[in-house]
């Protein structure tokens, strides 16, 4: 009977030894930086940190934007501001018939017949900018 036992507990740890040995084996590809499992997260790490330097580029052009967009929009507020104010004072304006008086028909032949004449002035120019 001790020695059905010895037999079967040295075939018992001859079998753990060898699990132990292919679980090593199996454990050592795994953890193999170029082909195993460790390049696979290293590769996914780089990517990480890339990811991560491209959104912190994107969130600061983003903040860039927002602070041009929101001192935009305060300047067509007070555009629109200015606008609302100079429409409100044309109400205010009389009308342009009723304001103006009439013209009265021209009376003479001579009268009519005249043409305007525009006459154009030149300035005088100081010497130095006629010299530029």
């Amino acid at each position: 009977m001790e020695l059905i036992s010895d037999v079967l507990l040295t075939a018992a740890a001859f079998g753990a030894g060898l699990y132990c040995y292919v679980l090593g084996l199996r454990l050592k590809k795994f953890t193999t930086l170029e082909t195993g499992m460790g390049g696979a997260i290293a590769v996914l790490s780089a990517q990480v940190d890339d990811m991560t330097r491209a959104l912190e580029a994107a969130r600061n052009a983003a903040t860039g934007s927002v602070s041009s967009l929101d001192e935009l929009v305060l300047r067509s507020e007070s555009a629109a501001r200015r606008l609302e104010l100079l429409l409100a004072s044309l109400h205010d304006l009389p009308d342009a018939q009723t304001a103006l008086p009439q013209a009265e028909p021209a009376d003479t032949e001579g009268e009519a017949e005249k043409k305007l004449r525009f006459v154009r002035r030149r300035t005088v120019r100081d010497y130095a900018e006629a010299a530029e």
